[in-house]
C-alpha cells in the first residue's frame, strides 16, 4: 500500500475509458488501499483509478462524506442511476487540477450500484456532496473531468488559468470536451 502521484490535467490517461474490473483479488485489493491511502494523504473528497495512473473502473472516496451512512470508501465497477431530475449547483474542485474550483452542476441524488473489493455488491444512495463525488469519480472513468462541464465561458477562464499554473508548464494543452449536463 502506497501514496502514489496523482496525474495532472493533461495527461493522456485521464482522458481513456476505464476497463471493468473482472478479477478481485489480492492485485485489485492492493489497487483499493492505494486509491484510499493517496486519497487520504491529499485530504480529497475522492480519487479515481485512473487518476494514479490506473485504467480500471474503481474509485475511492472519503468515507466521512455527508450522508455516507455506510461509510462507503470504495466502489467498483460504479453504474449510476437517477431517481429525479433535481440538480445542483456548488463548487467543485479535482485533485488532478489542483487550486481550481468551478461551479458545476450536478445531479442532486443518486443511486450508486457497483461491487466492493471482494466482489460483493453494494449500493448507496448519495444526496448533495456525495452524489456530487459519485458522478464527479465516475466522470473520470468514462474519461471526462469537470472542466467539461462547464459552460463556453467557464472553460475559457479555467483553460486561461491553467496556463498560468506552475505545475502546469510543460504539459500538453488539455483537451475539454463538451458533456451535456
Amino acid at each position: 500500500m502506497t501514496v502514489l502521484p496523482v496525474r495532472t490535467v493533461g495527461d493522456p490517461v485521464l482522458r481513456q475509458v476505464a476497463a471493468p474490473v473482472t478479477d478481485f483479488d489480492a492485485e485489485l485489493g492492493r489497487l483499493v488501499e492505494d486509491l484510499a491511502q493517496t486519497l487520504a494523504r491529499s485530504r480529497g473528497a475522492g480519487l479515481a483509478a485512473p487518476q494514479i495512473g490506473v485504467g480500471l473502473r474503481v474509485f475511492a472516496i472519503n468515507p466521512d462524506l455527508p450522508g455516507n451512512d455506510l461509510r462507503l470508501d470504495h466502489l467498483v465497477n460504479p453504474v449510476l442511476e437517477f431517481p429525479d431530475e433535481e440538480e445542483q449547483s456548488g463548487p467543485e474542485g479535482c485533485l488532478s487540477i489542483p487550486g481550481i474550483y468551478l461551479d458545476t452542476r450536478r445531479r442532486m441524488n443518486v443511486l450508486a450500484k457497483g461491487y466492493t473489493k471482494k466482489g460483493d455488491p453494494v449500493q448507496v444512495v448519495g444526496a448533495g456532496i456525495l452524489a456530487r463525488c459519485m458522478q464527479h469519480e465516475t466522470d473520470h472513468l468514462d474519461g471526462v473531468l469537470f472542466i467539461d462541464r462547464q459552460d463556453t465561458e467557464g472553460r475559457q477562464r479555467l483553460l486561461d488559468t491553467l496556463r498560468e499554473a506552475s505545475w502546469f508548464d510543460g504539459l500538453p494543452a488539455p483537451e475539454v470536451r463538451v458533456s451535456p449536463h
